[in-house]
């Protein structure tokens, strides 16, 4: 069983080490903070047996064949570099990284050192998302999709009393799009595949990063709606619209559950839900079975998706003026 270790003590690294302790294909084996007490804190509350605080000495680490990153943005690159320059396979958390330049950068070094690199994007692993793609022909010909991920951040609280964290900072690659847009943004994606093109219409905050924004993508016959916020909310579901029929899922990052509603007869029908109700699983699972058979195709199909989301995000936030370190 292959060993694992992770960058990152906040809650999604928890959620992650659950899912990874219910699928059984990893072995937790340590963790890495800046700060000793964390990083051993941390490793003991998830049974791991070692822990670190210097990148280099994870990378070097023979016990570690998996590291999981789940760091702040901004880091991603040069963090995620150091481990793959050590043969070692990377799951690195979304947005992996800022722009085109690193992602090539990154690929490459993979493959020079035959080693795998995912972006942890969770919604498109699930068994419903398959079923969404397996059922769409269903409505006909698209006429328009609204996706959607609207989430008040209790961090903006802190926004608000003068503390800028790191999701409202641009220094740390922070914003909506970046957090809460490329999910929704990668279900258009691996839906409807790239765009003929793209704008984006942001609300942006003295920081100069955006709070909210409206992200309109334009393909054949159809225009998709993307809607992100962390300063607002909303629990209505995301939809797409065909000739024959709407399909609706119930968020665009945690979907669980597909609907379907005739067009002619108004009849709404459950179509699928998903067993787990922690959806890493279903992406720990793809990505240790890649590793583990060698599944070229299907981590090249990962990989094109992971550039099309981010050359559309770099894109439109450069066009809005929204400017990272990682672009200089």
């Amino acid at each position: 069983m292959m060993k694992l270790a992770t960058i990152g003590t906040s809650k999604i690294t928890d959620s992650f080490l659950n899912a990874v302790e219910k699928s059984g294909r990893l072995t937790f084996e340590g963790a890495y903070s800046r700060t000793e007490e964390k990083a051993q804190t941390f490793t003991e509350t998830h049974h791991g047996k070692k822990w670190f605080t210097s990148i280099e000495k994870l990378a070097e680490s023979s016990d570690i064949d998996v590291v999981y990153v789940a760091s702040p943005n901004s880091l991603h690159f040069e963090q995620v570099k150091v481990l793959l320059g050590a043969g070692k396979h990377v799951i690195c958390e979304k947005p992996i990284f800022a722009t085109g330049k690193e992602f090539a950068e990154a690929f490459e070094l993979a493959e020079k050192n035959h080693v795998f690199l995912f972006e942890a994007i969770r919604n498109i692993q699930t068994p419903v998302f398959a079923r969404l793609k397996e059922e769409l022909p269903r409505a006909g010909k698209i006429r328009s999709a609204v996706l959607q991920l609207i989430q008040y951040s209790s961090r903006y609280d802190q926004f608000l009393e003068g503390k800028i964290t790191n999701v409202f900072s641009p220094q740390f690659a922070g914003g909506a799009l970046e957090d809460l847009g490329v999910y929704p943004l990668y279900v258009a994606v691996a839906l409807f595949g790239a765009p003929e093109d793209a704008a984006y219409y942001p609300v942006k905050l003295s920081s100069g990063i955006d709070g909210s924004g409206t992200l309109v993508l334009r393909y054949e016959g159809f225009v998709c709606t993307i809607l992100c916020s962390k300063i607002a909310h909303s629990g209505v579901p995301s939809q797409i619209h065909g000739e024959k029929g709407t399909f609706s899922i119930n968020s665009s990052s945690d979907i669980s559950r597909l609907e379907w509603q005739d067009a002619h007869t108004k009849e709404t029908e459950t179509v699928a839900s998903n067993p787990s109700d922690n959806d890493k699983f279903y992406e720990i699972n793809r990505f240790a079975d890649i590793i583990e058979n060698g599944r070229t195709s299907d981590y090249l199909h990962l990989k094109n998706l992971s550039r099309e989301v981010l050359r559309v995000m770099e894109t439109v936030r450069k066009q809005n003026g929204i400017i990272f370190p990682n672009d200089r």
